[in-house]
């Protein structure tokens, strides 16, 4: 059996509670999704997030949301992002960009250089930040940051936020303040729904005329599961803590064996390895972890979490190849 830790799934399986909500939407596939449900949803959306439920705007997948997002306000705007990225958001900044600034984060320690980013606002912008950033896991930016960037007018900031639940820090706040903030989030992650993609995006009031209507197309199945995970997110809690366990566990056990790790805040940790083929000789063993080479730099690797049996797997396979080397 493979064994993945190349995606950052959430290994644990939904509640019996939430699956039942989504067995009863599969009963009603039939039937389109009435609006009652997606109100009610968001309304929990916006309890769970202290945001305007007018001011939230829903989707299948965050991607989706992070690629219309850019598509719109990309135009006549410098786009302003980090390397490395999650990479759809450095495709289709590069698709977009009639300007395009990309600031690097450099091993080992990946600082980000405010000074630099703040210079870089002497024109109509775009910022596109990743926060925790994947794949460092590294928190990029804070409040002062943020407070800095959004006082320049003609400077709009998305902010993903996909590892919040993982991370603790979000800046969900400030949207009722700066009408040029937005946040993506998702579901996907801390909340098992991964199967069923479903991304949002918590947007200043600049950007509502822009999504007034954009299609919310939710099916039942994934209304009825998001909607009762709201309700009782208390395993999503559980699960996230579980995860951060796993992740301080792995960590320390791969340092131990001689791969350097730069553990981050995100539900994954990135690793360094000077072993030749070391992703090939793991795929070998049918474990896929993240090769970053192609996309940023030979060696390094980015490893989900999974479940403990699964990550012990991993260890054991990985303390061979060290061995063997």
């Amino acid at each position: 059996m493979i064994l993945k830790f190349n995606t950052n799934e959430n290994p644990f399986s939904l509640v019996a509670h939430v699956q039942k909500a989504a067995i009863k939407g599969l009963k009603e596939i039939n039937r389109y999704s009435e609006l009652k449900y997606l109100y009610e949803f968001k309304t929990l959306l916006g309890n769970y997030n202290n945001v305007p439920s007018d001011n939230i705007v829903v989707n299948h997948g965050s991607d989706l949301l992070l690629r219309e997002f850019i598509n719109i306000f990309s135009k006549d705007r410098k786009i302003i992002t980090v390397n490395p990225s999650f990479f759809p958001i450095s495709k289709y900044a590069l698709q977009q960009a009639r300007k395009l600034t990309k600031i690097q984060l450099s091993p080992p320690d990946f600082k980000f250089n405010h000074h630099l980013l703040l210079n870089e606002l002497n024109e109509p912008s775009l910022i596109v930040i990743d926060n925790p950033n994947n794949p460092t896991g590294k928190i990029l930016a804070d409040d002062n940051l943020v407070e800095k960037i959004l006082q320049n007018e003609n400077t709009l900031l998305l902010i993903d936020e996909a590892y919040y639940e993982f991370s603790g820090q979000t800046f969900a706040a400030m949207i009722k303040k700066y009408p040029n903030l937005a946040i993506t989030r998702t579901m996907d992650k801390a909340f098992s729904l991964a199967g069923l993609r479903l991304g949002y995006l918590l947007i200043g009031d600049f950007f509502k005329d822009h999504f007034s209507d954009f299609p919310a197309f939710l099916s039942k199945p994934t209304l009825f599961a998001a909607t009762e995970a709201l309700k009782n997110p208390v395993y999503m809690t559980a699960n996230v803590n579980k995860i951060m366990s796993e992740k301080t566990r792995l960590g320390n056990e791969l340092a131990q064996i001689g791969i350097q790790v730069f553990q981050g805040s995100a539900n994954f940790i990135l690793i360094k390895s000077n072993l030749p083929d070391f992703g090939k000789r793991l795929m070998d063993a049918e474990i896929l972890i993240k090769d970053l080479s192609d996309e940023w730099i030979e060696g390094f690797y980015r490893i989900s979490m999974g479940l403990p049996e699964e990550n012990n797997a991993l260890l054991s396979i990985i303390t061979k190849i060290c061995a063997d080397d």
